[in-house]
């Protein structure tokens, strides 16, 4: 965390000295949340007082429309300097928030070889392996000796960004195994690198989701994965950071899809007309669900006139079997992302779901069964009685619903997490309205002609 005197020079930046003095001893996220906080006019002074080593960590930690403003107002040799230095990952990443034009000029600053695997990377698709990895691994040779590839990496590979795993590959560079740094630096020099390296190895291909090479990752405890191309060449590999930033892109989606908010770029400290963007057609569409779920009514405006009683009853009917209905989807959408279910165990899942549904149906059932004979006035008691067999209905169909929507939608290659809370939830009500008021209607003719 920052300290509050470095909190408090955000504020007016007198003692350009001292606070030189603490952003170069920050760590570089620190620093870098530090800078990005500040007013926009203060940013590029701020960034200016970091040594050029921190600078460049420093810069990698920004958020990306901060990194944007900073390239604006740097000189020329400073942005290329900086853009040199990041990993082509976060170069790419960049690049990808950045006009046309901008990148354009930025590709023709880097170094021949960077340029390659800047543009190799974007020669990707997005939201594939291919586009997250980096280029920067430990590769050996089979022939290697260990002592010789320890030589190497001290050597050639100081600036990879992971040296844990090296990977092997032949001289058309197809990958045959892996062996660890734990492995070369308790072997002896004159070991083959081929006798000590596994050729059991975990990889993904470059077109392969960003989703799944992260499950694959979290199912191996992999600090890093290799990428390869179609013809089985190693390209890259993926770390562990990337990972994070992935499982944390994909929950945030997640849980934005199921509150019914568009898109999954919505920050907490987004601008309010980005807020406003996002939020608001999901709550114009909801408005159009909700007159089906008015519609299920309009036609018995009469028997609620009769029996005022519904007015009370249908609200409480309608929130329970929904937050039911959320819940179920909730757990659902993030067992199938988590991995912990497939399509292939519906049948267990809805059984499962059914017979807890089932439970709580019957207790949700009763209270509202016994509310609604509290309320009621004599002569309408019965009221209570169908009250509490709807809501044992649609509370069976909320959970039998939760689960096979999201299911459904998995099997057929589509987001599970598309089962938005606001339209499950309207669903249910427009069913649980017809079906309370026409039980009501019919009962009001037998019992009253």
């Amino acid at each position: 965390m920052l300290t509050e005197d470095i909190r408090n020079s955000a504020i007016d930046i007198a003692d350009l000295n001292q606070l030189k003095l603490d952003l170069n001893c920050l760590q570089p996220v620190d620093a870098g949340e530090y800078i990005a906080q500040l007013p926009k006019k203060k940013r590029a002074i701020a960034f200016r007082l970091l040594n050029k080593c921190q600078a460049i960590d420093v810069f990698e930690y920004l958020p990306p429309d901060v990194q944007e403003d900073l390239l604006n107002s740097l000189h020329d040799i400073q942005v290329a300097q900086i853009v040199e230095a990041m990993s082509p990952d976060e170069r790419a990443e960049l690049f990808d928030e950045l006009p046309a034009g901008v990148v354009k000029r930025l590709l023709q600053t880097l170094s021949p070889e960077e340029r390659q695997a800047t543009a190799t990377i974007l020669g990707y698709s997005e939201g594939t392996a291919g586009r997250v990895m980096t280029t920067e691994y430990v590769r050996l040779r089979e022939g290697l000796t260990v002592g010789e590839a320890l030589s190497k990496i001290r050597l050639q590979d100081k600036d990879k960004e992971t040296i844990y795993y090296a990977y092997v590959t032949d001289d058309n560079r197809k990958l045959v195994s892996v062996v660890s740094l734990r492995q070369l630096i308790f072997t002896f020099p004159d070991v083959l690198i081929r006798e000590i390296a596994s050729d059991r190895v975990v990889k993904v291909k470059t077109e392969t989701c960003q989703g799944e090479v992260a499950h694959i990752m979290q199912r191996y405890d992999l600090i890093a994965i290799p990428v390869v191309d179609r013809e089985d060449r190693l390209v890259g590999i993926v770390t562990i950071d990337d990972v994070m930033d992935i499982l944390e892109e994909e929950a945030t989606e997640d849980i934005q899809k199921l509150a019914g908010v568009s898109g999954g770029d919505e920050d907490t400290l987004s601008p309010p007309h980005v807020t406003i963007r996002k939020r608001l057609p999901w709550l114009l569409a909801n408005i159009v669900l909700y007159i089906g779920a008015a519609s299920a009514i309009s036609p018995f405006q009469g028997v609620i006139s009769q029996v005022p009683v519904l007015a009370i009853i249908m609200p409480i009917l309608a929130n329970s079997s929904g937050n039911v209905a959320f819940q179920v989807v909730s757990v659902t959408v993030r067992g199938i992302g988590v991995g912990e279910v497939t399509p292939k165990d519906t049948v267990p899942l809805l059984r499962k779901e059914v017979m807890a549904g089932a439970g709580t149906a019957i207790a949700l059932g009763l209270a509202l069964g016994i509310l609604s004979l509290i309320w009621s006035p004599p002569q309408d008691r019965w009221v209570s009685v169908i009250a509490g067999i709807v809501m044992i209905a649609n509370v069976l169909l909320a959970a039998t619903l939760g689960t096979l929507l999201p299911m459904g939608l998995k099997r057929v290659n589509l987001d599970p997490a598309l089962i938005s809370g606001p339209l499950m939830t309207t669903t249910l009500d427009a069913l649980g309205f017809f079906t309370f008021l026409s039980m009501i209607s019919f009962a009001l003719h037998v019992f009253k002609g």
